[in-house]
């Protein structure tokens, strides 16, 4: 939690660029791209101008959540080499501060989000801020070494909401999506914890590796990406699926389980030897993973209004 009084005082002004930094840019990439191929990939079309608007209030709520984030996180942020010169523990920009961008830009959000496209997306991009803001940052991200499998719940929220942007109700195909990044999220940050461990040490956040061990956590990025390669490929099958995404999936799957084996059968005296190198590798594949996987659904979603696509 946030301590006032161990934040340092402003070094200087704090220029535009540190408060967009509080809002997570490059997690909000991910979010616009999963939203949008979330509504491109539903079968009801949305007018331009209202698809436009409702991604940019995706983007707007997901700025707030990482503003709420970083507010909250500013104690372990500074302690982590990482996340030290993050904005607020930088001494940049003061906590309130971030706590009132992170407020306003949720209010922001949700309630143009409701006016752009319907009451029900607007409702689960503001479950989407709370569940990330305080389910996860303030409860389990310091309470279980779970924080992250649970967590990353919110993460896969938003092709759900972009799915609901076009069609207004849920569906098994905007579920699937969830699942694909749900079942990524654990494995793909598992990784980055077996190179930087000590900074969650240091910080005290019971990460999987610090309560459990590095052969632990090795064994659960082997269990978890054999689930994933089997929910990914599965998909392939569905209605958001067709041979595009299926050829894509089968291949980013079989470099992922490679990866993932090399991972498991690795001890930590190799691993130390080369600086984790395998470990590092399987992290940058799993930054392509995802955006590879919805690029191909959003492919076969292209070729189905043509006609074309799907089986």
């Amino acid at each position: 939690m946030t301590d006032v009084s161990q934040t340092p005082a402003l070094e200087n002004e704090a220029e535009l660029g540190d408060y967009f930094a509080l809002l997570k840019p490059r997690v909000m990439q991910l979010v616009v791209f999963t939203a949008l191929v979330g509504m491109l990939a539903a079968p009801v079309s949305v007018h331009p101008v209202i698809g436009f608007a409702s991604i940019l209030f995706v983007a707007i709520g997901a700025g707030a959540s990482g503003a709420l984030n970083m507010w909250w996180d500013a104690d372990i942020d500074a302690v982590m080499r990482r996340t030290a010169k993050r904005p607020i523990p930088a001494g940049k920009v003061q906590p309130g501060e971030a706590l009132a961008l992170g407020v306003g830009l949720s209010f922001l959000s949700v309630m143009m989000l409701g006016l752009s496209a319907n009451l029900l997306a607007a409702g689960m991009l503001l479950f989407t801020i709370f569940f990330y803001a305080v389910v996860y940052s303030m409860w389990l991200k310091r309470a279980t070494p779970q924080n992250i499998v649970i967590g990353g719940a919110a993460g896969a929220f938003p092709p759900v909401i972009g799915w609901i942007i076009a069609t207004g109700s849920f569906s098994v195909e905007a579920w699937l999506m969830f699942a694909l990044i749900f079942m990524w999220t654990p494995p793909h940050f598992w990784a980055l914890a077996l190179f930087m461990r000590s900074d969650y040490d240091d910080a005290n956040v019971p990460m999987l590796t610090v309560t459990h061990g590095r052969p632990a956590t090795r064994r659960h990025i082997m269990a978890y990406t054999v689930l994933l390669a089997l929910l990914a490929v599965g998909t392939g099958f569905t209605a958001i699926g067709g041979y595009i995404y299926l050829t894509v999936s089968v291949v980013l799957n079989l470099l992922f389980l490679i990866g993932a084996w090399r991972i498991w059968q690795r001890d930590e005296a190799a691993a130390e030897a080369d600086n984790y190198m395998v470990e590092r590798k399987f992290f940058r594949l799993s930054l392509y993973y995802l955006f590879l996987h919805f690029g191909a659904i959003l492919v076969e979603a292209t070729l189905r209004t043509w006609g074309m696509g799907g089986w």
